[in-house]
C-alpha cells in the first residue's frame, strides 16, 4: 500500500509541478486535487467482480462535478489486507464536498465454486451509490478518498442462484499534501517562488497581489528560495514545515 501512495504523491507533485510553471493556474481559481482509491475486505467467495463507470461529486452549493474514471471492471478481492488502486481523480473548486455518487455498470458478478452469477445493482444503476463525506477542501491541497469496500456484506444471496449487490462501503479520508502560501512585499516585484526538501522541488509565481500558493506539497521540511529580478538578491526561509491537509504560511517577505 506504501508503494502505491508514493505513486499517488508523485502523480499529484508531478501535476502541480507542472501546472506551477505555468503561473499556477489553480492559485488564482481556488482548486484542489481529489484522488479516488478503492480497496476491500475479504471475502469467501472466488471474486466479486464490480463494474465502475462514473465518480462524481456534489459540493456545498449542489454543483455536480464529474472526475476523471479508471473505468473497468475491478474484482474486490484483488484490493484487500491493505492494497488499493486508484478509480478517479481530477481538480475540484476548493469548499465542502458533501457526496460522492458512484456510478456502476451491468456487469457485476459473484464467482463461487469457479461459478460466475450475476449482481443486480438496480439502484446504483440508476442514480449511482451516494456516499455521505461532509469533506472541507482547502485551496492547493491534494487529498484522497477510499472507498473501503466490504465485499462480504455487499453481496445478497437471495436463493436458486440469483444475487444482489448492495454495497456496504466505508469511506475513508486523508490528505496526501499540503501547501506553502506567503506574500511578497512590494507586491509589484514578480517573484519565482521554490521549495526544496533535497529531493523533491515545487515551483510558481508571485501574482500582482505579491501573494503566492505553492500546491501539492507532502508533508516535509522545505527551503523555501523567494527570487526577484536582479539586481535584487533572493531570500531563502529555512525549515519551513509542511503538513498534509494544512496550508503553511510564510508570511510576509520584504526585499
Amino acid at each position: 500500500m506504501k508503494r502505491l501512495q508514493w505513486v499517488f504523491y508523485f502523480l499529484t507533485a508531478t501535476t502541480v509541478l507542472f501546472s506551477s510553471c505555468k503561473k499556477d493556474d489553480n492559485e488564482s481559481s481556488g482548486t484542489s486535487v481529489l484522488n479516488i482509491r478503492l480497496t476491500d475486505a475479504p471475502a469467501a467467495y472466488d471474486a466479486v467482480n464490480v463494474e465502475i463507470i462514473g465518480v462524481e461529486v456534489t459540493g456545498n452549493n449542489g454543483k455536480l462535478s464529474s472526475l476523471n474514471v479508471n473505468s473497468g471492471i475491478y474484482n474486490l478481492l484483488d484490493f484487500t489486507n491493505g492494497t488499493d488502486t486508484l478509480i478517479a481523480t481530477g481538480a475540484l473548486v476548493s469548499g465542502k464536498v458533501q457526496q460522492i455518487r458512484l456510478i456502476l455498470g451491468t456487469s457485476n458478478t459473484v464467482v463461487i465454486d469457479s461459478i460466475s452469477y450475476p449482481l443486480a445493482t438496480p439502484s446504483a444503476q440508476q442514480s449511482g451509490l451516494k456516499l455521505q463525506i461532509h469533506k472541507d477542501l482547502l485551496p492547493g491541497v491534494a487529498y484522497a478518498l477510499l472507498l473501503d469496500f466490504d465485499a462480504h456484506q455487499s453481496v445478497v444471496d437471495l436463493g436458486n442462484g440469483n444475487f444482489n449487490l448492495k454495497p456496504v462501503i466505508r469511506v475513508v479520508d486523508q490528505a496526501i499534501s499540503g501547501a506553502i502560501k506567503g506574500v511578497i512585499d512590494p507586491s509589484a516585484l514578480i517573484c519565482s517562488v521554490t521549495a526544496m526538501d533535497g529531493t523533491n522541488q515545487f515551483s510558481t509565481y508571485s501574482d500582482s497581489t505579491g501573494g503566492f500558493l505553492l500546491m501539492g506539497v507532502p508533508s516535509g521540511t522545505y527551503n523555501l528560495t523567494v527570487s526577484p529580478n536582479p539586481p535584487l538578491i533572493p531570500q531563502t526561509i529555512n525549515n519551513v514545515v509542511v503538513v498534509n491537509g494544512q496550508i503553511t504560511d510564510a508570511g510576509t517577505i520584504i526585499f
